[in-house]
């Protein structure tokens, strides 16, 4: 329980920090934002008072534990991800129909629940983009793509996204997320339906000229960077293995920051292992650069430090939920703006108090049902605002990357997440909640 009371005008950095990833490439400040130096400039301004008013207040341990046991760990997972999957080059230019687009959709959506959503998103969405070189309408291509592979593809399993492994290490059984398929089924499918229609009707307006020289740019799909398919099983083995449950000297209290954080240091072991193994033709050829990564980690830092008040404050002041669907819907809001990791993890702490302790039909200490509104929520409306989940930035800094022009922060919730994810999301909860 945290003793000291948030004021509320601690949460403005927050509010702030958020305003300026979703206000400032809407102005005339646009190109500045775009530098990475900048995104941490005006993290550290929001951030770092943030981090000294906790520390003077006496709340220096929650600082810590947000910024050295959560936001390093998200940080460096997501990195591993990025740098071993960067490694593994598909290449090709495959004929960019709808049918086709939607199968690699579709392979990606599968993928997320074993290889995590980074790593799939990571390891498909150049080869989408190449595939869809020619075409003049492909924007729309990529937003599915974040919703289906880097969002809502990885419920099935604690490896697919950071809050159920976070739910994992609180007590749910690993294959418990299994029986979540037929939500997954059901969201799948309507996402890529839906996609394939949009596709369908997009590739229609597309000239002649553009799909001719679509047809002649065909090029067979090639991998290379084999020796990365086993880093990245690394990763997804100490994600899995490195934890109390396998080493208690990790959950000890008083442990060493060392053994606390010693699946981090595997992380970093594998990414060097990864850059030194792979030729670097190989990163050349899949256009592998910093920025995506860096870009997270210099906005996810002042998303970090300023929500830490923001926790605490809503751990102060509960939300008044109670039902299932309030659950599936406060945890999805605020998924969508906060990480949905921590925020998973506040609502894990709501359901404990309203929890039985005497029932037998508990899992990770609260009702299954409850468990269920809370994954849905974590997983699925992080794909509603491109903060919602790590792997969101990422793809949408590729994209441009390559010269895909893509939605503004707002842009992207008005013209699809709210008008295609949210009514998805609407009916699994009444099907399934």
């Amino acid at each position: 329980m945290v003793e000291h009371m948030i004021p509320t005008w601690m949460l403005i950095p927050f509010v702030l920090q958020l305003l300026c990833i979703a206000v400032l490439p809407l102005t005339k400040l646009e190109h500045w934002w775009e530098n990475n130096t900048h995104k941490l400039i005006v993290s550290l301004i929001l951030g770092v008072p943030v981090g000294a008013w906790l520390c003077l207040n006496g709340m220096s341990h929650e600082l810590q534990h947000q910024m050295i046991y959560d936001y390093v760990p998200f940080i460096l997972l997501l990195m591993a991800l990025f740098v071993t999957t960067g490694g593994i080059c598909i290449k090709g230019d495959l004929k960019a129909t709808p049918l086709t687009n939607t199968i690699i959709l579709a392979i990606g959506y599968v993928l997320a629940s074993f290889m995590g959503t980074t790593g799939a998103a990571m390891l498909l969405i150049r080869l989408l983009i190449q595939t869809n070189s020619q075409r003049k309408y492909k924007t729309h291509t990529i937003l599915f793509f974040i919703a289906s592979v880097a969002n809502c593809g990885g419920i099935l399993t604690p490896l697919g996204d950071p809050p159920l492994f976070l739910l994992f290490q609180k007590g749910v059984p690993f294959g418990w997320f299994l029986g979540m398929l037929p939500e997954w089924a059901f969201v799948g499918v309507l996402l890529l339906a839906t996609y394939f229609v949009v596709d369908t009707i997009n590739y229609k307006k597309e000239s002649k000229d553009a799909l001719a020289s679509d047809e002649a740019g065909q090029v067979p799909m090639t991998m290379t960077g084999r020796i990365n398919i086993f880093w990245l099983l690394c990763v997804i083995a100490a994600t899995m293995f490195i934890n109390k449950t396998y080493i208690p000297a990790m959950g000890e209290h008083d442990a060493p920051f060392y053994i606390l954080l010693l699946r981090e240091w595997v992380f970093i072991a594998i990414i060097v292992a990864s850059m030194l193994t792979t030729k670097k033709a190989v990163r050349t050829d899949n256009d592998f650069s910093w920025t995506p990564i860096l870009e997270v980690a210099c906005v996810f830092c002042g998303i970090f430090a300023t929500m830490t008040p923001a926790l605490m404050f809503l751990q102060q002041n509960p939300l008044p939920v109670s039902q299932p669907w309030q659950f599936v819907y406060c945890t999805g809001s605020l998924s969508a703006f906060l990480d949905n990791a921590p925020t998973a993890m506040v609502f894990h702490a709501t359901a404990t108090t309203l929890a039985d302790p005497s029932s037998t039909a508990l899992v990770g200490g609260i009702s299954e049902i409850l468990l269920k509104a809370i994954s849905m929520g974590a997983v699925f409306f992080g794909a509603l605002t491109y903060i919602g989940n790590g792997p969101n930035f990422m793809v949408k800094s590729i994209a441009e990357q390559s010269g895909v022009r893509m939605p503004s922060f707002f842009g992207y919730m008005f013209k699809f997440s709210l008008i295609v994810c949210l009514p998805i999301y609407i009916l699994a909860q009444l099907i399934f909640i």
